[in-house]
């Protein structure tokens, strides 16, 4: 039974050298060495690259229980009562800093729309007195 088994395995990676397959790995050599040689790493190892990738997932998955996700961030508490005390002053200051800097981006921003609406008046009054200078001068 097992060498049943073992006959279909080597059957399958014989498999892998089929007509197609070739014909991929000599158009990857030609276009682009690295895709020939990846083509031909496949036909060869395939079956092993296949299960040592399904053997990481499985790793991955199982550290991924056992092990619970924390954010790098640090968001949660600490357990030192201290420390936990004084990142939360030091979060409210920076909250506080920042709607500070939002409100004066605010004013600033005021600011910049109301010099150009100064600027375009200025410029609209030129324009509006070059123009009744020319029309003036022109029905005369």
């Amino acid at each position: 039974m097992t060498h049943t088994a073992d006959a279909v395995r080597s059957c399958s990676s014989r498999g892998r050298w089929s007509a197609l397959n070739i014909v991929l790995m000599i158009v990857g050599f030609a276009v682009f060495w690295p895709l020939g040689l990846a083509m031909l790493a496949w036909i060869i190892w395939g079956d092993e690259i296949a299960r040592k990738t399904d053997d990481l997932k499985a790793q991955f998955r199982s550290k991924a229980r056992a092990a619970p996700f924390r954010p790098a961030s640090g968001w949660g508490e600490t357990g030192n009562a201290a420390f936990d005390d004084y990142r939360a002053q030091e979060l409210k200051r920076l909250e506080e800093e920042r709607r500070k800097l939002d409100e004066m981006r605010a004013e600033f921003e005021t600011f910049l729309k109301e010099l150009r609406r100064v600027k375009d008046q200025q410029e609209f009054d030129r324009f509006m007195d070059s123009f009744r200078n020319r029309t003036m001068g022109e029905g005369a």
